[in-house]
This record gives structure tokens, sequence and C-alpha cells, in this order.
């Protein structure tokens, strides 16, 4: 019995869950994994802010290199305008216009046979292109990414419809755009003014920006699907080696409640050295234990039948003859017999109530710390005082500087030497010694109490401490003794992590020797 300590037995609030204790372990285990995967997604939504930042930095270059053909174009002579101009488109990979200041068209590199922008028709493109499209357009709407306006031919002499165009004529300073191919890529234009002949616009059709992302996003989700499979693999097997024992253990726990404790195993998992192994090993100790209190309750019970039907079977054979006895002297024989058993039942039923209880209260004893040594001395003093009968001798060996300071209950471990030297005085022979000392063994306290009697038979050294069982002197008057005594003795020192049994004596002389060992006391 472990020793009674100061715990919150009904205090479950470090323990409890509100809306996530009423779903099961397994969705639970899953979900804490698939929230981390969640965050690993948000890798798809970086892409966008990616995306934008190669977009900033390829329309800051496209407005220095219309800056740049501004200025060649302005060194150019008019006949030359036109070679310099496919020439810079080739070289560029871009579409290069010249206004006029009225937005009339001057030149453009696709007229002069260099078609180098083509935009894609999204229709003609494969399965594979649609996919990825529908792709880009879920994930802009989820990241909420801004939408480029569509890419659309203006008129040939319709320059200033152009937004970048009207805006290098009116500030005299280069302007870019960001458009939207048909097929989702972006189309870049910029136009930066030419003094005294007009504005040169650009177009270019960055597809490279949004196969980079795409390419990344590719990857991405294959890392994404390969841990996905992986945390999900995970989080089975986690469920699995969590969820099925302990499904198993409820139970068995469940059909324990439903009083079926004795045909429940509860598996102990040898094989499991983790909580949940600690956890079913201590359950089925548990129900072992239960099981053994079970059946040590019904063999009490049978017991105490058993007891209390001699004394009463007594009592009414002596009553039912009172009715029919004339005689004073035989009247008196029985009136005796009925007082006799009388005390009988009730020594009887205060020592069962004793037994019954025992456990319970030890339970919720708090244990101090006290010198056992000075509880013996008294306790042989006040047999003294009382009268020591047949002139038998108590002496009590103390060892000088040994330590008997123990953790328990005083009147409990009070009632088991008193249990102990009673049984010795009413064994020991006229003129007998009983001794009792006392010595340390590593952290534990042995105290003996021989005697100089009959001794305990070898075969009944453990028999006498079962309940009802007793072994009395033949001089002794029948029904003095319950057969009770050692086993409330045993239940209180188990009940102080302590043990009691019969040990022979190692003088080998006659007598008894019971061996009480309890731990000593935590030293400061």
């Amino acid at each position: 019995m472990a020793r009674a300590t100061d715990s919150r037995m009904n205090d479950e609030r470090d323990l409890a869950l509100r809306w996530s204790g009423r779903v099961s372990l397994t969705p639970r285990i899953l979900a804490v994994n698939i929230f981390a995967l969640a965050l690993l997604c948000g890798g798809f939504f970086y892409l966008d802010s990616y995306r934008s930042r190669i977009v900033d930095s390829r329309v800051e270059q496209t407005s220095r290199e219309v800056r740049l053909i501004a200025q060649a174009l302005a060194s150019a002579t008019e006949k030359r305008r036109d070679l310099l101009v496919l020439s810079l488109a080739r070289d560029m990979g871009t579409r290069i216009r010249l206004y006029d200041p009225q937005g009339k068209l001057l030149s453009d590199s696709r007229e002069l046979g260099l078609r180098n922008l083509l935009l894609r028709d999204p229709d003609k493109d494969p399965v594979g292109q649609t996919i990825a499209r529908f792709l880009d357009a879920v994930i802009d709407k989820v990241a909420g990414a801004d939408r480029a306006p569509l890419y659309r031919e203006r008129p040939r002499d319709a320059g200033l419809e152009w937004p970048d165009v009207r805006t290098a004529l009116e500030t005299h300073a280069a302007a870019a755009s960001v458009w939207r191919a048909p097929d989702r890529t972006p189309v870049i234009t910029a136009a930066a003014p030419i003094t005294g002949l007009g504005v040169v616009m650009t177009a270019f059709n960055a597809r490279d920006i949004t196969q980079t992302v795409r390419l990344e996003r590719y990857r991405l989700g294959v890392v994404l699907g390969i841990v996905s499979l992986v945390s999900v693999l995970l989080s089975l097997f986690l469920a699995r080696t969590i969820v099925r024992p302990l499904r198993r253990l409820a139970l068995a726990a469940i059909r324990v409640r439903l009083g079926r404790a004795r045909e429940v195993v509860v598996p102990r998992l040898p094989e499991r050295r983790d909580e949940i192994g600690m956890l079913a090993r201590a359950l089925s100790d548990m129900s072992g234990a239960l099981r053994a209190r079970i059946d040590a309750t019904e063999t009490f019970a049978a017991d105490v039948t058993h007891e209390l039907k001699n004394p009463l079977a007594s009592l009414r054979s002596a009553v039912e003859g009172l009715s029919n006895v004339k005689d004073p002297d035989l009247r008196d024989q029985l009136l005796a017999i009925v007082r006799d058993d009388i005390h009988r039942l009730d020594r009887l039923i205060t020592d069962i109530s004793e037994a019954s209880r025992i456990d319970a209260q030890l339970s919720r004893t708090t244990f101090e710390a006290f010198d056992v040594g000075d509880l013996i001395a008294a306790l042989i003093g006040q047999r003294e005082t009382r009268g020591v009968p047949e002139e038998i001798r108590l002496r009590f060996d103390r060892p000088q500087g040994l330590s008997m300071e123990v953790m328990g209950d005083p009147t409990r471990l009070e009632r088991v030497f008193e249990n102990l030297i009673e049984n010795a005085l009413s064994f020991s022979p006229p003129g007998g010694m009983i001794a009792i000392s006392a010595e340390q063994e590593d952290d534990t306290l042995a105290i003996r109490v021989e005697d100089e009697g009959p001794g305990v038979p070898e075969e009944a050294r453990e028999a006498i401490f079962r309940r009802f069982h007793s072994v009395r002197p033949s001089s002794e008057a029948f029904g003095q003794h319950s057969g009770l005594g050692l086993a409330i003795a045993r239940t209180i020192v188990e009940g102080h992590q302590g043990s009691i049994m019969v040990e022979s004596r190692e003088d080998r002389s006659q007598g008894a020797r019971f061996v009480v060992r309890l731990p000593l006391a935590a030293r400061a």
C-alpha cells in the first residue's frame, strides 16, 4: 500500500481540453501534421511575391532599355532609322514602334519583317498548359494578387491610345506598364520620348517569368506531395501505435467495470517501453490487485460467516436450554455460556470491523516521523504496570546511538507491537524471557520480538498471518482470540511499506521470533 500523500484527485483543469477533447486521437494527429503541411503550402503564395519582384525588376530593366533605344534613335539619320529599329528589336528580342507627337506610326519592327512578339492562343495550347493556367488563376485568386489588364493591340496610327506613349509625351520621361497576355503570361510595354521626333515604344512578352514561377511551383508541389504522403503515413502509424492499444485498454477497463474482472486479461504490452507500455502494465497490475481484493473480500465474507455461526449456534443452544432447565446450578452454567458467547461475539465483531476498515484508514492517514523505540519502551512500561503473569520478564535491548525514527502512524504501529507482546506472553512459560531488540539493516529498521515458548512450526509460519487462523496454547480457554490479530498486524506493517514475518532463532533456542522491518525516516 502506498503511503498517503496530498493530491488533487478531482482537479483536472490542467488536463482538460475544450473542443479538441471531443475529437478522436487519429484525426487530431492527422490535423496537427496537416497543419504543418499547410504552412508548407504557404510557399505557393510566396511564389506570387517572388513573381512580383521579378516583374518589377524586368519593368525597371525595360525602362532603362527604352531610354537607351530613344537615345540611339535620336542620333540616327532618317535613312538609317528603320535599319536601327530592326537591329535593336532583333538584338533585344522586343517589338519596337516609333510614333510622332500625334500618335502616328513612323516605324514598326513587325512591318519591317521581324515578328518577335507572338502571343499564344490559349485554345490551341495542350492540356498541360491549360491546367497550369487554371492553377495560376486559383493561386492568384486565393493570394489576392492584382490582375493585370488584358493586352490588346491598338489601331496602327492610334499611338496615343497606349498609356505609356501618352505618359511619355506628357511627362517627357520614360513610362512602363504590365499587361496580361491571353495565356496569362506578362507583357511589358515601355515608352520614352525622343526630342524633336516623338516617342519610341517597346513591347516584350516575358514568358520566361511565368515558366520560372511554374517550374518552382512544380518542384514545390513534388516536395509537398512527397512530404504529404510521408506525413500521412507517419500520422497513421503514430495513430495506430497510440490509438489501438489505448482502445484495447479502454475496452478491458470497461469489462472490468461491468463486473467481469475474473475473465478480463488486460494486455501488458511488454515489448513497449514508452508511456503506453507503462500505462498498460499499471492497468494490468491494478486489475490484478482489484481481482485479488475481490477474492480476498469474498473469502473474508465467507470466513466471517463461518466464525459468527459457531458462537451464535452455542448461544442459541444455551438460550433454548434455559427455558427447559429448572436446576439453578445448570441454569447458572448456561447463563455463563451465554455471557461468554456474547463476549466472544463482541470481540469478534470488533476485530472484524477493525480488519475491514484498516486499509481505508491507512490510505487516508498522514504519516509523521516518530521514534518507535520510545513507543516500545512505553508499551513495556504500561504492561509491567498492569502486571505480567507468571513472573515473565520483559526486556528491551536498544542499541546506543541507533536511530529508530520511522514515518508512520504511531497509534497503528502501537497496535502491532502490543499484539506481538501479548502473543509472546500467552506462549511464554512461567519465568520466561521476552526479548525485544532492534538493529539497522541498510535503510531499514529491524525490530525482533523473541519468546521462549514452543515456537512456530516452519510449515505454519505463513498461515498464522491469515485471517481467522489461530494457534493458541492448550492451557488457554477456547474463544479468547478471534484469529485476526496477526492478520491486522501484517496489514498495518505493509501499509507502512514494511514487512512482518517469523524467523528461526539464531541461537537455535526454543521459542518464536517475530521480525518487523520498517523503512527509516528520511534524514535531513
